[in-house]
């Protein structure tokens, strides 16, 4: 991922949002935390409403770690080159973002825990250097805690988390309110 000035997302959150990502493998439902994390959230709800995430594919499979998505160079790839960790026409998996970062919210989030199937943002060395790409954790991952936001917690769907792998598609995520 690469640096770029630090942004405030416009989108205005409500405080019962939900993002419902649906993937190859099957539809997964998160409850955001807007209490936690109202700017990864906004960041979040902002992209997903643009329909930035719809197409991409999850580019990053750790067993037993995380699964990783929400780069936009892979948007022009197919699922078997993402597989594989080959260069698209826009660049390498895993090094694109919206244009844009966010301030780092892990230091002041009181419910900052990767647990099983949290979602949270990727960054760089910088923690102010989160944009687009996102993970889920595939068991606890405390370690992460002190250095990584965790912006929701998956109400539905871990069985399909536990399913995805690099290459999957997102095929859209949509914002809902209300649990």
């Amino acid at each position: 991922m690469f640096h770029r000035k630090t942004r405030i997302p416009e989108y205005q959150i409500a405080g019962d949002e939900v993002a419902v990502i649906e993937t190859g493998k099957g539809t997964i439902r998160v409850k955001l935390d807007s209490d936690g994390a109202p700017i990864h959230v906004a960041n979040f709800c902002e992209l997903a409403t643009m329909g930035f995430y719809d197409g991409l594919k999850f580019h990053r499979y750790v067993p037993g770690f995380v699964i990783q998505g929400g780069c936009p160079n892979t948007r022009d790839m197919t699922c078997e080159q993402v597989a594989a960790g080959q260069a698209g026409p826009d660049g390498q998996p895993g090094t694109g973002g919206p244009g844009w970062c966010i301030q780092e919210e892990f230091s002041t989030n009181p419910r900052n825990s990767h647990e099983d199937g949290a979602l949270a943002m990727a960054r760089s060395m910088d923690p102010n250097s989160a944009g687009s790409q996102f993970y889920f954790c595939l068991g606890p991952q405390h370690n992460l805690d002190s250095g990584y936001t965790v912006f929701g917690a998956t109400v539905e769907g871990k069985d399909v988390i536990g399913a995805l792998r690099a290459g999957d598609e997102i095929v859209k995520v949509d914002i809902v309110h209300g649990a």
